[in-house]
């Protein structure tokens, strides 16, 4: 089947994420054909290129959301009023209570798309004076927030200014026959703007919409537009239209694919159908773990290990705060931080995390004649003492997560890989993921992970046992191959029930009857030309790739007559 994969900021861009999944994905799953629609983010993520794509990639389509240029086209009478209708309407919805809004915010979300599929221009129409007047009504309507009523001319502007940005792929070219018109499924690699084009696709051409989301996008914009300098106002209207959108989304799609529970908990906060939802882990490479998994006795027994991405979030101030317990228990223990700062925010947590290590633990020698040590040491992977994340996770006996928040904890599959035991704090999917094959203790709390840490230190077996089931879990759920496998079954089970619709048309222009098979509609791998139909890209070929309506071919008219 053909499969249109929806990203935004993602693959196939080297800097892109999720990449190393959505290539798995794609590499996995040879049987299909891939059409990418990919949407950047900034001007130096294009210029760094793609990642090598395999041969099953058909097509790349991309379009930038950090620049858009008008098309120049002015709007006339009667498409002026199209354009405000539609946009009043969605500033109505969104600045409307929460009770029965879906259906208006949907009519004005596709009303703005036919626009732009019909007329073009939608993107110098969403600047207009038309958007911020529509916006300045909306906000003082009844029922509108009060936060929303104190908006003033400036913060409509900032306002009308995002929602451009946000609503920049309804004026794609995409959305043609050849286009995501002739998928069999979409598949959007998150929800919220990557996931419109795939809306449109649904409505405009019935193909079914897949969504999958390893961190919910509505809460990722929580995140970032509580941290942001935008007037509260405007904050509170994006957080509004995003909600909108992700209700819409998730309404929309045949089914939803969390990474995990804590992601499937917000998504159905948000409108997801339970019915809909099936569960997808991360597929994660076991293979580069598979030695020292296979032989976990190689750690230094009096080690902590800690491996990741240094940042305030990670909360190594109280895992040093912890230690400084597990030393008063254990004096031969040792603490390895592994792991390269992120940005200028990180690399200022590193700088006070080693002035912390270096007041909790003055350089220590056995004796007057030796050079002192420090028992907790910063390094980064590749260096000699640890050339690879293996060896990393090799190096000690315990495997410690601290983190205050977290979504789904790579790092502490990698440790399950390695057939280590772990001391984790209950953060994000921490729990689901590990299971009863390690020890949780409560965030923030160095005395309960310096207990935890004690304890397995002091009991061998037991770091063996927790090790060995922490290994065989991770094996179970968490590799590639199950997860290429459920999203395999996945597209069967979606284009079995929800077949995008095909309409062959005959010389008169008429549906013809029977003109395909019930075969076409079995979705498979066919390894060559069937009785009916023929292989893809042959001569007077008729198949479930199709797109309605389409013009019968003299062979395709034969066989309906």
């Amino acid at each position: 089947m053909r499969i249109g994969l929806l990203t935004e900021g993602g693959y196939p861009y080297v800097s892109g994420d999720a990449r190393l999944w959505c290539d798995r994905l794609v590499r996995g799953l040879g049987q299909h054909e891939f059409d990418i629609y990919a949407l950047s983010r900034t001007r130096s993520q294009e210029d760094e290129g793609w990642v090598p794509l395999p041969s099953q990639v058909g097509r790349v389509h991309t379009a930038p959301l950090w620049t858009a240029d008008d098309d120049g086209i002015v709007y006339g009478r009667r498409a002026r009023r199209r354009f405000a209708e539609s946009y009043e309407e969605l500033a109505g919805a969104v600045c409307a209570g929460p009770d029965e809004q879906e259906d208006r915010f949907a009519s004005a979300l596709y009303g703005l798309a036919e626009l732009a599929r019909d007329e073009g221009g939608l993107i110098g129409a969403l600047r207009s004076e038309t958007a911020v007047h529509a916006w300045e009504r909306a906000c003082r309507a009844p029922g509108a927030p009060r936060t929303a009523r104190e908006a003033r001319v400036p913060d409509l502007l900032a306002l009308a200014a995002h929602l451009e940005r946000a609503l920049r792929p309804l004026s794609l070219d995409w959305y043609e026959t050849d286009g995501l018109g002739a998928a069999d499924l979409c598949h959007a690699t998150s929800g919220g703007t990557a996931a419109l084009p795939g809306l449109l696709a649904r409505h405009f051409f019935g193909v079914p919409l897949l969504v999958t989301e390893y961190g919910v996008q509505l809460r990722s914009h929580y995140l970032a537009s509580g941290a942001g300098t935008e007037a509260p106002a405007v904050r509170v209207l994006l957080a509004a239209f995003h909600r909108r959108l992700a209700a819409e989304v998730y309404r929309q799609a045949a089914i939803v694919t969390p990474g995990n529970a804590h992601t499937r908990r917000w998504q159905e906060r948000c409108g997801a159908d339970r019915a809909k939802i099936r569960t997808v882990h991360p597929g994660m490479e076991a293979a580069r773990f598979a030695e020292v998994g296979e032989s976990p006795d190689r750690g230094d027994p009096d080690t902590l290990v800690w491996v990741g991405r240094v940042e305030p979030a990670k909360d190594l101030v109280s895992l040093l705060h912890a230690f400084a317990e597990v030393r008063k228990a254990e004096p031969k223990a040792r603490l390895r931080i592994l792991g390269g700062a992120a940005g200028a925010e990180g690399e200022a947590y590193l700088g006070h995390c080693k002035v912390l290590a270096a007041q909790l633990f003055p350089d220590e020698a056995e004796g007057a004649y030796a050079v002192g040590d420090n028992p907790v040491s910063f390094e980064e992977i590749g260096g000699p003492e640890a050339p690879t994340l293996a060896d990393a996770y090799a190096s000690g006996a315990v495997t410690v997560l601290s983190s205050v928040v977290e979504g789904f904890p790579v790092g502490l599959v990698e440790a399950m890989f390695c057939g280590r035991a772990t001391v984790s704090t209950d953060a994000g999917a921490v729990v689901e993921v590990i299971g009863g094959t390690g020890l949780v203790v409560p965030p923030r709390n160095p005395r309960a992970l310096a207990e935890a840490c004690v304890a397995l230190l002091r009991d061998p077996e037991r770091r063996e046992r927790l090790g060995a089931a922490a290994r065989a879990r991770a094996l179970e759920l968490f590799t590639v191959e199950q997860n290429l496998t459920a999203f395999h079954g996945i597209y069967l089970e979606i284009v079995a029930h929800c077949p995008a619709p095909r309409v062959i048309l005959g010389d008169s222009g008429e549906p013809l009857p029977f003109a395909l098979p019930a075969e076409a509609y079995i979705p498979g791998c066919w390894t060559g030309p069937t009785a009916g139909v023929a292989a893809r890209g042959a001569p007077g070929s008729v198949s479930q790739e199709l797109v309605s309506p389409v013009r019968a071919t003299r062979l395709a008219a034969t066989e309906g007559a």
